[in-house]
């Protein structure tokens, strides 16, 4: 499976088609709070046209003249099949923020760079309301007659319009004491984005030749330590600029303390940050279950502190994230899987749980063949995004933090990365000319050969070499592990301790 990555510049913000509404076939007053009074709605007077008494409540908008054409949006080719590529939800140009092709895992959120065009599509024009005639007076006179009769004490009020208002307007508004009546209790996703926002930042990085893109992140400690995505701030890593905004419009330069390619985990530091920073709950990732309810923040095409909801659909989903350029490297996970909507400007952005917990790094997602919204080239969300579990993304953040390096998990064995389902096979020669299994390492310690095909890893099903890499590296360093594999069509099993590498070299 491959991934790739948005494109670069953020597009300006989205504008979407207004989609035609029906006209209710009665209208109905809100629901009486408390021991209220309800009575039927009166009857039309007679003679009323039948216009007026089908109206619906005062207020709802009526589309006038042509509805637009029944083939938009246009329906989008058939997704891919699991490993055509998945794709950065960023945007930077180069590393991992590179212009988004077709397909694949689409890049989840990260830079919500412009991949030409509008991100969605060409606007629609609204079409110009139709003058009405002079009969909102009717209409008025029946909704001011249910509200008498089933609004008592419900704290509304009303406009009525005049007999020579020529627009026939009327509306209803929500009373000073009705909206302060509306609860945002703990638990509840209004309040756990507003406690879990002001620890969110919109992240712009920009390289030497003024390329970049735009990401988030979330504050991870007292001293300033801000944890994102690696393709978030690609562009920024040899020289490049990098700034972090919050909600609340203070912006403040930042510097790259350590970053992973292969984990696509990085940490910034704020330069000068402030006393006051409150880091976000640091949840666990190994206890989510499928069905959990998710809450996710970033910065989709670049509209900042955007909230989205979902739930964890799958876990253990093997992720294999890249730009698909030549020189790329890929990515690798065992993903945590959502289908909160995550877009390009997402990446690095929190993954939480209805507690608030951060459970996940937003990183990737999976998109259409077509490239994005009006050929844009910008993928959006189809359901199927993908978060770094906060287990193995804080033991990451916390060695970059300690040492400025990632430290990987290793079996010490070239597995094949090409598709498949039979499982990941070692092969016959290294990188670069190198012993397919490395001498002394855990893999010859254990018997393994080249040839051989891994088939599990403990209790985990490995059908592919990107499959094992990903799982490999949600353990440690020194973990102790049980390979099952096949040798000349016999099942073998061998228990080894994983090393280490440090670095992405």
């Amino acid at each position: 499976m491959s991934t790739e990555n948005e494109g670069n510049e953020v597009p300006p913000a989205p504008s979407a088609p207004p989609v035609p509404v029906a006209s209710p076939p009665s209208p109905q007053g809100p629901a009486p709070e408390g021991n209220a009074p309800t009575a039927p709605l009166p009857p039309v007077p007679q003679g009323a046209p039948a216009s007026a008494a089908q109206a619906g409540p005062a207020g709802a908008p009526h589309a006038s003249g042509p509805a637009p054409d029944g083939s938009w949006p246009p329906p989008p080719p058939a997704t891919p099949p699991y490993g055509d590529g998945p794709a950065y939800g960023d945007g930077g140009a180069g590393g991992f923020g590179g212009a988004g092709g077709a397909g694949g895992f689409g890049g989840a959120g990260g830079f919500g760079g412009a991949g030409g065009g509008g991100g969605w599509g060409a606007s629609y024009q609204q079409p110009a309301p139709r003058p009405r005639s002079g009969r909102g007076g009717l209409v008025a006179a029946v909704l001011v007659a249910a509200l008498v009769a089933g609004g008592l004490g419900g704290g509304l009020g009303y406009t009525l319009a005049k007999d020579n208002d020529s627009t026939g307007s009327t509306t209803v508004s929500a009373s000073d004491s009705s909206a302060a009546q509306v609860k945002r209790a703990p638990g509840t996703i209004a309040n756990v984005a507003a406690r879990a926002l002001p620890s969110t930042v919109t992240i712009e990085a920009e390289s030497t030749s003024g390329e970049g893109g735009t990401g988030t992140g979330f504050v991870f400690d007292k001293q300033g330590h801000i944890v994102t995505n690696n393709h978030v701030v690609a562009d920024a890593v040899d020289g490049g600029k990098l700034t972090a905004t919050f909600p609340n419009g203070k912006k403040y330069d930042a510097e790259i303390v350590g970053h992973a390619q292969g984990y696509d985990v990085a940490v910034i530091k704020l330069k000068n940050a402030p006393s006051d920073l409150n880091p976000l709950a640091l949840g666990d990732s190994d206890k989510v279950a499928v069905g959990d309810e998710t809450i996710a923040i970033g910065a989709p095409f670049g509209l900042s502190n955007t909230v989205t909801t979902g739930i964890i659909s799958a876990k253990d989903r093997p992720v294999a994230s890249s730009d698909g350029s030549s020189t790329s490297k890929a990515s690798y996970m065992s993903a945590l899987q959502t289908d909160a909507s995550i877009n390009p400007g997402n990446s690095g952005g929190p993954l939480l749980d209805a507690s608030g917990a951060v459970i996940g790094i937003n990183s990737a997602i999976q998109s259409s063949s077509s490239g994005g919204f009006g050929g844009s080239g910008q993928s959006g969300s189809i359901g199927l995004g993908f978060a770094i579990p906060i287990n193995q993304a804080k033991y990451v953040a916390q060695q970059l933090i300690k040492n400025g390096k990632p430290v990987y998990a290793k079996i010490g064995a070239s597995v094949s990365l090409e598709d498949s389902s039979d499982g990941a096979k070692i092969t016959d020669q290294g990188t670069g000319g190198s012993a397919p299994v490395e001498s002394g390492g855990p893999a010859d310690k254990a018997g393994l050969k080249p040839g051989d095909v891994i088939t599990k890893l403990d209790d985990m099903v490995i059908d592919s070499g990107p499959t094992l890499i990903g799982e490999i590296w949600t353990h440690k360093p020194g973990d102790k592990v049980t390979l099952t594999y096949e040798r000349s069509g016999k099942e073998h099993t061998a228990e080894l301790t994983l090393g280490s590498r440090v670095g992405d070299n």
